[in-house]
């Protein structure tokens, strides 16, 4: 077996400032993913997680294995539920997911109100995506979804559709993170996506994760998944998909412009104001021990969609 020589540099100069400063949660969380603990604090009335088992499409497959599931559904970032890497997984569960309607409308010919039902009956299928966050940390998800093209299709954008809109669920009551006295964005979450991004085939709506349906803690239940751009791409919870004419100004853009820009590409070259992006770390490693790809390791189906374009003035 290969020996791993362990950088003799400080850990806060390995892994970004922010996840070196939240290591407490990681810990946690692996904690959490060997003794099958429940978070202190954490609801005790669980939504039911139900299987929801689909072919699976090894076309975009990483070559790395699956993250633990319990490590994938207890560190996580979703700020309406707070702003530690915990705080979902002990406060999303009390959120109702049922019922659930997600409204289509915008420059579409037939705008629709779709319920999760509606939702399930689309062709699933699971795909294994490598997924990384802005804070230089990723994993590996078996995600079951179809493809957002065939919400398309039942919609038909009009030749006005030059961008899509995601919003997400805003519950005050359920949502500890939204009732800050000083919000860390201006809710609800909106994000954004121009239309040949959305339209294509990597660009997933998603129900479910590891062969069930998706946690709270994971958006439930039903998110947006786009594995070639930092995870804060992929909204949460959606309660409504808008196709527009104009590019809207994503949540995180509108709060930092200088540090999320409105493509968020997974980049090596176009660093965060406050950490590099040249490395990552491949959850539960603690050290950013990889090289980050480029387009996350999906160059090869997406670089064509910004051909041209200078992506360190559209980061």
């Amino acid at each position: 077996m290969p020996v791993t020589r362990i950088p003799s540099v400080p850990p806060s100069e390995i892994t970004p400032r922010e996840v070196w400063l939240n290591r407490r949660s990681l810990m946690a969380g692996m904690a959490g993913a060997i003794a099958g603990a429940a978070w202190p604090g954490a609801s005790e009335a669980a939504p039911v997680i139900e299987p929801l088992v689909a072919p699976r499409n090894p076309g975009f497959a990483p070559k790395d294995a699956a993250t633990d599931r319990k490590l994938a559904t207890s560190y996580n970032n979703f700020y309406e539920f707070g702003t530690d890497k915990a705080d979902p997984a002990r406060y999303a569960p009390g959120m109702k997911v049922r019922p659930w309607t997600v409204e289509v409308t915008g420059e579409v010919a037939k705008p629709r109100v779709f319920g999760i039902e509606e939702l399930l009956k689309f062709a699933l299928e699971e795909r294994v995506y490598r997924f990384r966050c802005v804070e230089a940390w990723s994993m590996v998800i078996p995600w079951v979804g179809f493809e957002l093209n065939k919400l398309a299709a039942a919609v038909e954008p009009t030749s006005r559709a030059k961008y899509v809109i995601f919003t997400t669920a805003l519950k005050r009551e359920e949502m500890p993170g939204v009732r800050t006295p000083v919000p860390v964005i201006d809710w609800p979450y909106v994000e954004g996506l121009r239309i040949d991004e959305a339209m294509h085939p990597l660009t997933l709506l998603t129900l479910g994760m590891y062969g069930e349906t998706l946690p709270n803690q994971n958006g439930a239940p039903v998110r947006l998944v786009v594995p070639w751009k930092y995870g804060f791409k992929s909204a949460k919870s959606l309660v409504r998909i808008e196709f527009a004419e104009n590019r809207p100004t994503s949540s995180w853009t509108k709060a930092a412009a200088h540090e999320y820009g409105f493509f968020s590409n997974v980049n090596p070259n176009v660093d965060h104001p406050r950490w590099s992006q040249r490395r990552e770390r491949l959850l539960p490693s603690i050290f950013a021990s990889r090289e980050t790809e480029m387009f996350n390791g999906y160059a090869e189906q997406v670089a064509p969609l910004y051909a041209g374009m200078d992506l360190k003035a559209n980061f």
